[in-house]
Order: C-alpha cells, then sequence, then structure tokens
C-alpha cells in the first residue's frame, strides 16, 4: 500500500473517532427509530454538510477525550506505558469532568489518584464486586493503538487488553476492545479503491475471535463465545434479501453502553454502509455510516464514534466533509494525531 494513503487511513481514522462522537452525542439516549427522527437527523446532517454557517461548534465527549490521552501518550512515550496512560486520563478528566464521563470510570479515577497510581489495575478490578466493567468504554478508545500496532495482530491484541484494564477488567469489556482494534487493523490494510468483499471481512474476524474467546469460569455467560455469536448474527442480517430495519438490528445487535451491545452494531453499521440505505441520503459512504450509526439511537456517540474510526480507517481522510469537520472540536489537532503515529509506526 503506498504510503501517502496509508497516512490518510491514519489521519481518517482518528477524525472518524472525534466526528462519530462529535455528531452522536446530541443524540444520545433519544428516540430516533421513527421515520420522523430520522427525518430530522437527515436535515440535520444536511444542514452541517452544507455552506458553512456560524453555529456553535459540537463538543466531544469522554470517548475522543480518551482517545486523545491515549494517543498522545502512545506518541510521547514511544510504546504504551500504563502509568503515563492513566495519569493522562484522570489529568483530562480533573480539568474537564463535564464530557459526559460514566460514573464507574470516574470512581476509577478517583482511586488512581488517591493510591498515588501505585497500582493503575487495581481500581478497575474492584469494579462491580470484583468482576469488572463490561461496557464499551475500552473499545471506545482503542483506534490510537490499532493504528500503533497495525503491523502486528499479536501485540495489537496485547496492547489493547492491557490498555482497557485500567478502566475495564471484565472479559466482555476487554474482548469487545479487541474485536474494534482487530475491526480497525483490517480496515487499515484494505484498499478503498477496491469493492470491499463484506464476507470475508466478517469471516477474518469470526476466525479471530474464536482464537480469543475461551468459555471461562465466572462469566455467567449464556454462550461461551458471544462475540463469534454477534459476528454470525451480524453476518446474517448483512445477507439478508430485505432491507433490514433499525428495530431489528437494536433487537439483534443492541445499541447500549455494554460492549457486547455495541462494537458488533458499529462494525455491522460501518459494514451496512457500503451499500446504499433507505431514509439516508448521501453518496458518501463514510457519511452514511456514521449517519445510520447514529440513527440506531441508544449511545450514539460511542457507536458513532466507533463506526467513524473503522470508516475512517478504510477509506482515509479524503473522504471526510471539510464543512462537517468545521463543526466538530478539535478536528484539526485529530487529524494532526493521526498523521503523529504514522510517522511514528511508518517513518521513524
Amino acid at each position: 500500500m503506498e504510503l501517502q494513503l496509508l497516512k490518510s487511513k491514519f489521519r481518517g481514522s482518528m477524525l472518524g473517532v472525534l466526528m462519530g462522537d462529535c455528531l452522536g452525542s446530541p443524540y444520545e439516549n433519544e428516540e430516533l427509530l421513527s421515520s420522523g427522527m430520522r427525518n430530522v437527523l437527515q436535515k440535520s446532517f444536511d444542514k452541517l454538510e452544507g455552506s458553512i454557517f456560524k453555529a456553535p461548534v459540537m463538543q466531544y465527549t469522554d470517548d475522543s477525550a480518551m482517545s486523545q490521552s491515549v494517543a498522545e501518550s502512545l506518541i510521547e512515550k514511544g510504546d504504551l506505558d500504563l502509568v503515563d496512560l492513566a495519569k493522562r486520563f484522570v489529568k483530562s478528566y480533573y480539568q474537564e469532568p463535564n464530557r459526559g464521563y460514566g460514573a464507574g470510570v470516574v470512581t476509577v479515577f478517583q482511586k488512581l489518584r488517591g493510591n498515588k497510581f501505585q497500582d493503575v489495575l487495581l481500581p478497575a478490578r474492584e469494579q462491580f464486586n470484583g468482576q469488572g466493567s463490561w461496557g464499551n468504554g475500552g473499545a471506545m478508545r482503542v483506534a490510537p493503538i490499532a493504528l500503533f500496532s497495525y503491523k502486528d495482530s499479536e501485540k495489537l491484541i496485547d496492547k489493547t487488553r492491557r490498555a482497557t484494564e485500567i478502566t475495564h477488567t471484565h472479559k466482555i469489556g476487554v474482548d469487545g476492545a479487541i474485536l474494534q482494534a482487530l475491526a480497525i487493523q483490517q480496515c487499515l490494510q484494505l484498499d478503498p479503491s477496491n469493492e470491499l468483499n463484506v464476507p470475508n471481512f466478517i469471516n477474518e474476524l469470526i476466525d479471530k475471535m474464536k482464537k480469543i474467546e475461551k468459555d471461562e469460569e465466572g462469566l455467567d455467560l449464556v454462550e461461551p463465545q458471544p462475540y463469534k455469536l454477534k459476528l454470525d448474527i451480524l453476518q446474517q442480517l448483512i445477507a439478508a434479501e430485505k432491507d433490514v430495519t433499525n428495530e431489528e438490528v437494536v433487537r439483534q445487535l443492541g445499541n447500549g453502553i455494554a460492549a457486547l451491545y455495541s462494537v458488533p452494531t458499529a462494525i455491522f453499521c460501518f459494514l451496512r454502509a457500503q451499500q446504499p440505505i433507505n431514509g439516508i441520503e448521501t453518496e458518501n459512504p463514510l457519511r452514511r455510516a456514521v449517519q445510520y450509526a447514529i440513527t440506531l439511537g441508544g449511545d450514539t456517540d460511542t457507536i458513532g464514534s466507533m463506526t467513524g474510526a473503522l470508516a475512517g480507517a478504510f477509506y482515509g481522510e479524503d473522504k471526510f466533509s471539510n464543512n462537517l469537520l468545521e463543526h466538530c472540536e478539535a478536528s484539526k489537532k485529530f487529524a494532526y494525531l493521526g498523521e503523529k503515529l504514522y510517522n511514528i509506526v511508518c517513518v521513524m
């Protein structure tokens, strides 16, 4: 792959994190499944993408704030440094606590500061009676790690697992972050000028998750390989001969804050948007993916952000609307972070 395209993909993935987050956050937990609300969303996107007009810049949430911390730590340390990363998370939170952080992660930050970062994994292990969180907080911020380690799947999985465990230690939460990272890695390695082979993309993820998921005692799960099951369902929804309704996607894949009910959904949105979608009027598949993710409602900022990270890693920076980015806080900074990661991985 040409290095110029790869640089565009690195910048694009970081911009996708930001754009999906900023565009999705106003609709978090809103009821968007009705055709009327989808029309409202369509008009909003059209207006933002049209001629530049003066409007408040849409602020990013904890998704982008924590992704930024991961990227900056990797850039400055040259590798994953858990203590440095934990300190950055905590510092970022206390500087700007109103970015939409969940109560669970705030408790972790308070304990990290309280124990002076002597054991950066202990507070997360103590969450939920020692079970740890299985939320999507690890998956939402994993894009910089996927970029940094995209050449080596073993390192990617290891770094993702360790970085996630600062806040999320339940295997479901960790495996969700790993699945998102692997999906971003696959997007980076594909040429967007060629039509994406969607079945192959899904089958590769299924094969990888088979090796990662193991039936462990104490997880209290109905299915021993929950992500493989979700990917199987995803594959069936993609292969359906008629359009699958938003309600059916939410029912089968989910739209919540748990990693199991959001990471597969983000992957589905990216893959489904390879083709036109009823009710979403745009020729741009990257915008279509993010807009579709938001129409599903629920955890719109995080699912939008994860979808954007995938679409940006596949299509690259050129598919982004400059007008849309103008309405997203810190878009130039996020593109810069993507390029700095590219320079470390591919140039230095």
